[in-house]
Order: structure tokens, then sequence, then C-alpha cells
């Protein structure tokens, strides 16, 4: 069962982003505040979910949520700040958007770029311990493959609505044929890209 809180009694929001290791496309990072007595069986890390319950779970979240909000950084910005920067950037944008302002921010991950003067936790595998953070994982996951679908229709030699941009092998050959898109990463070497994720 994962936790509903890191402090009790505080207002916190969970973070998370979708797409870091991605040869294409942006990276999508969400923030969500949950009431302090939600629960849902099936909210998970993102991951380990099929895609049909992450859907499902979305609207759960959505509807449940004190606040929830989804921030985008392109591909252009990528290259500009590196994909580190920019999935704080996503996160920062995220919570700009929140209806209410959070007392902490739990993020999964080691590391995070301090966001004003909002004290935050970099929590290991967090979207796999803390319900916030496996609802941010859920909406950034759903979210950036809404945008990844889209940009097949304009794309389809890639197949991005299946890998999701990710290096498969159907990716990497449609890119030895087609070269890149206006959405793929400059900064991003593919044999640095592979052995990332070996």
């Amino acid at each position: 069962m994962l936790k509903s809180s890191f402090t009790p009694n505080k207002i916190e929001a969970g973070c998370d982003e979708a797409g870091r290791g991605c040869l294409a496309g942006p990276v999508v990072a969400a923030a969500v505040i949950l009431p302090s007595k939600f629960q849902h069986s099936l909210l998970n890390d993102s991951k380990k979910l099929n895609e049909k319950a992450r859907y499902k779970l979305r609207k759960e979240i959505e509807k449940n949520a004190i606040s929830w909000a989804v921030g985008i950084v392109s591909n252009e910005e990528i290259d500009k700040i590196n994909i580190l920067n920019a999935s704080f950037l996503a996160m920062h944008r995220a919570i700009d958007k929140l209806s209410e302002l959070p007392e902490l921010l739990l993020i999964d991950g080691n590391r995070f770029k301090a966001y004003k003067d909002i004290p935050h936790n970099c929590i290991i595998k967090g979207d796999g311990k803390y319900l916030s953070i496996a609802a941010a994982s859920i909406l950034a996951k759903t979210y950036r493959d809404d945008i990844m679908i889209e940009l097949s229709k304009e794309y389809p030699q890639y197949d991005w609505e299946h890998n999701k941009a990710y290096a498969t092998k159907k990716h990497i050959i449609a890119l030895d044929i087609h070269g890149q898109s206006p959405y793929h990463r400059r900064s991003f070497h593919l044999k640095r890209q592979l052995k990332l994720d070996l």
C-alpha cells in the first residue's frame, strides 16, 4: 500500500516526469495534491500499469485531486538547457499552475532544483511509495503519450504511436532511413542513448 503523506497535516504535492529518456518530443511533468484520506487500490507507479489502467486512473485523479497540473518542456528547450534541467523546469511549470500552494514537494528521483522557497524531499522510486507521486507519474505519462500519438500522425514513419519516441528497433531503423524530424532532440546521441537504456 502506498503512503498518503510524507509529513501529516501539510499540503503536499507529488511531482514526477515522463519522457526523459526519449529521442524525440517533450519532457512532461505533473504535480498533484491529493486529499489526505485519498486511497485507490490500483494507484501505483505508472510503469507498473497497463495503458487502460493509466487512463482510467487519470480520470479518477483529475476528479478527486485538490489540485493537479501538467508542465511541458519542448525538444528545442531540452537541447538548449539539457534533459536534467528540462525535467526540473517541467516540474516547476506544473507547480506554477497548481491552484493551491503546496507546503512541501515530494519529488520522484534523487535530484531537484528548488522551487521558490517551498521545501522538497527527493524520494528514489517515489512513484512506488507515495500516492501523490504515483498520481503525478500517471498524469505525466498519459499526457505525454497523448502528445506523441498526435505527433505520430504527422510523422508516422517513426512509430511514435507505439514507442512514444523511445529508442526501439523500429524507431532507430526509421532514423537511419529518414533522419531526424523537427521533434527529435538534437542533443541526444543515439549511441549514448542506447548505452543508457541497457
